[in-house]
């Protein structure tokens, strides 16, 4: 049997591990959409040089 400090402990480490896997999940994703954006400008500035 199992102490309430070793579960409260145990369901800490589950929820703090789980906050980091959301963290990095969304830096992840946040990442990715500034480099999508940066292509998109740059080639979109290109475009415009190109008709001018």
């Amino acid at each position: 049997m199992t102490s309430l400090g070793a579960e409260s402990s145990e369901l800490l480490h589950h929820l703090l591990v789980d906050r980091a896997i959301k963290v990095v999940i969304v830096v992840l994703a946040l990442s990715i959409l500034a480099l999508g954006m940066t292509v998109i400008w740059r080639r979109a500035g290109r475009a415009k040089d190109r008709l001018d």
